[in-house]
């Protein structure tokens, strides 16, 4: 048996539940100081840059919009310096969630409903070092919004997306 792929799944299954109640020290222990977030495009200005603090600033983000947030795995496979992992990730929305545009501003914003999810995702790491240093996921969005009841919105969520999205720019904008 390899045991660089047992550490370097580890390293990666690690990196997953940190995202929930890890702390900036988590983060430098395990993200590489120049690791990238693939997914960083609909994210804030703050998860847009490089190393632990930018991971750090996304797990923020989810948990302000997300309260028991969880990573349940299911398989990981190693490859190489390449990790897969399928999960379900699953929480319940208790904070606004605001989605980001490619210029970093707040493109949607959807207020708390209260609701639980459990929605599958696959995510793809690369190490480097000892430490993640890429990041790039699969998730059922739809799904998520569909659970959530984001999609389709009912006409009193709608007015109450259009008011969340319009405060999310006006502090964007401070």
């Amino acid at each position: 048996m390899d045991t660089t792929k047992i550490d370097v799944k580890d390293l990666c299954v690690r990196s997953v539940h940190i995202m929930a109640e890890g702390t900036m020290e988590d983060f430098e222990a395990i993200v590489h100081p120049d690791a990238r977030n693939r997914e960083d495009v609909d994210e804030p200005p703050a998860s847009r840059g490089r190393g632990p603090a930018a991971f750090y600033a996304t797990a923020l983000w989810l948990r302000e919009a997300y309260a028991e947030l969880a990573h349940e795995i299911h398989d990981v496979v190693a490859e190489g310096d390449l990790v897969v992992m399928h999960t379900t990730m699953s929480g319940r929305h208790t904070g606004t969630f605001v989605s980001y545009d490619a210029d970093a501003h707040p493109a949607q914003a959807f207020p708390p409903t209260g609701k639980r999810f459990a929605t599958t995702q696959t995510h793809w790491f690369r190490v480097a070092d000892g430490k993640v240093i890429e990041h790039w996921a699969n998730r059922d969005d739809l799904g998520t919004a569909t659970q959530l009841g984001w999609a389709p919105p009912s006409p009193l969520y709608m007015i109450r997306m259009f008011l969340a999205t319009r405060r999310a720019r006006r502090e964007a904008r401070q």
